[in-house]
């Protein structure tokens, strides 16, 4: 659909950017700190490991001053249950409730909102030694941790994000460390964890409410358009098992309090339907368990085909963003009119566009992006000059097609991109940067870890400066 006039963001639009903590933190073992599960994962030889990445845990003053130089509304970020809960339970860590709320007070003092991620991949290590997600107890677990999360910042965090990527997690649970070694029905076990964080889910949405704090709160998932490869009804019919599967299965309980029908048949054909305890789906219907919205990470689009059901499904170098394919349910389909970036991922702005439209169609609630952008081999020149001008193009198009879908209807309340200053890459290390502030070290050497301004930190300061208007 094409506009004569585009309409504008709405005027309090929340600009933002996005990181981690176990990606940009660092510290991992100070003041308290307990392990995670990313902490005690493997790392690909000559990678970088988690215990510096950016040091924002030091450098966190001089990191938001040059955020709020870039002109950001908000800052999206998580904390780290294992700075909280140095166990995952038990005694609070009072230090580490002092670092986020000297970090959050640093955000608002230059007026950026503070959209905080709860769960953001670091499983305490000492909870995945008791099962992790597999383990019900660490349902409650989490309820008390985002409890003191809302006792100590619920004044003045308006936006709540619960888990990040919960799909992820459990598409790629071995790669992510929620498994334990030597699971037998590792699928089974999987689908068991995800209907244990769909309840810590909705217990900490309800929590959320009860306490009738002053913010919204949402999931935030990895969503992304399918497309059929071809127009055959079989492709079509595999782009909406794969479409199910990996997106509706997680928004479905989150937004309607029920398992997704398609999601549901495929792990009762493949027996693997969780374990459902007698008043697990009143948990999961409550009406307080609703999100005020969605927020959602968003990279590229898939492309599947029907299944050849020969035992040639599935795919080799299969990521988060790449598909792999299942015998019976879908196979790895060719998209010639996408490109894709260094590291294989498609480039599909107008993708974006419809994932806007797909969401909204569905749930009818405001949308925040919280993850969006392009991971890339950035070269510091001399004098300090990073061109990355390709980082520049990616974000324009996505942003151009944002308003359209704003255009479309989508209730859009912001968008943060991936990320706000170079961190370590959760599979590919410092190798790959997302940022739009190049952090001086590369993967065994942390050099003096000076922070410089790319190319594209001027444009995003001047697309936020126009509320998305000017993107020359």
């Amino acid at each position: 659909m094409y506009y004569k006039k585009l309409k504008d963001f709405r005027s309090d639009f929340l600009w933002g950017a996005s990181t981690s903590a176990y990606q940009v933190e660092g510290a991992w073992n100070e003041d308290g700190k307990g392990l995670s599960v990313m902490d005690m994962g493997h790392h690909p030889e000559g990678l970088a490991d988690f215990k510096v990445t950016s040091d924002h845990y030091h450098h966190y003053k001089e990191d938001i001053a040059l955020l709020a130089e870039l002109g950001l509304k908000a800052y999206r970020f998580s904390i780290a249950w294992t700075r909280i809960f140095p166990e995952g339970t038990g005694k609070i860590n009072e230090k580490g409730l002092e670092f986020y709320k000297n970090l959050i007070d640093e955000i608002l003092k230059y007026g950026m909102e503070p959209i905080v991620t709860q769960y953001h991949f670091d499983l305490p290590y000492a909870l995945h030694q008791k099962g992790g997600w597999s383990n019900r107890a660490t349902i409650d677990a989490y309820v008390d941790y985002v409890k003191v999360l809302y006792d100590n910042f619920g004044d003045r965090v308006k936006y709540w994000l619960t888990i990040n990527e919960q799909n992820m997690m459990i598409l790629h649970g071995a790669a992510l460390g929620i498994v334990a070694p030597g699971t037998e029905n590792i699928e089974k076990e999987i689908y068991q964890q995800n209907h244990h964080m769909l309840l810590a889910q909705a217990k900490a949405i309800t929590l959320y409410h009860e306490m009738k704090l002053p913010g919204k709160i949402g999931p935030a998932p990895n969503i992304t358009t399918i497309y059929p490869e071809t127009c055959n009804p079989d492709d079509v019919i595999a782009a909406m098992n794969w479409t199910s599967i990996r997106n509706w299965l997680y928004l479905d309980m989150c937004v309607f309090g029920r398992y997704n029908s398609i999601a549901w048949s495929y792990l009762e054909e493949r027996g693997w339907t969780p374990n459902i305890e007698d008043g697990d789906m009143a948990i999961l219907g409550a009406p307080l368990a609703k999100p005020d919205f969605i927020a959602f990470n968003y990279y590229s689009t898939a492309t599947v085909a029907a299944s050849r059901n020969d035992g040639s499904d599935k795919a080799a170098g299969a990521d988060q963003q790449i598909v792999s394919g299942e015998e019976g349910v879908y196979r790895q389909g060719e998209n010639p009119s996408l490109k894709l970036t260094s590291f294989g991922w498609t480039v599909d702005p107008t993708g974006f566009r419809s994932t806007l439209r797909e969401i909204n169609d569905r749930y009818n609630l405001p949308l925040l992006v919280t993850e969006n952008g392009l991971g890339e081999y950035d070269k510091l020149e001399e004098g300090d000059i990073v061109n990355d001008d390709y980082r520049i193009d990616y974000l324009r198009d996505h942003i151009e097609q944002a308003r359209l879908a704003v255009n479309d209807g989508v209730d859009l309340l912001g968008y943060c991109p991936w990320s706000a200053i170079d961190l370590v890459s959760t599979h590919q290390g410092f190798g790959k940067r997302y940022g739009f502030i190049y952090v001086n070290r590369e993967e065994n050497d942390l050099k003096d870890m000076r922070r410089i301004k790319k190319k594209s930190f001027g444009w995003y300061n001047k697309v936020i400066g126009s509320n998305g208007t000017d993107l020359a």
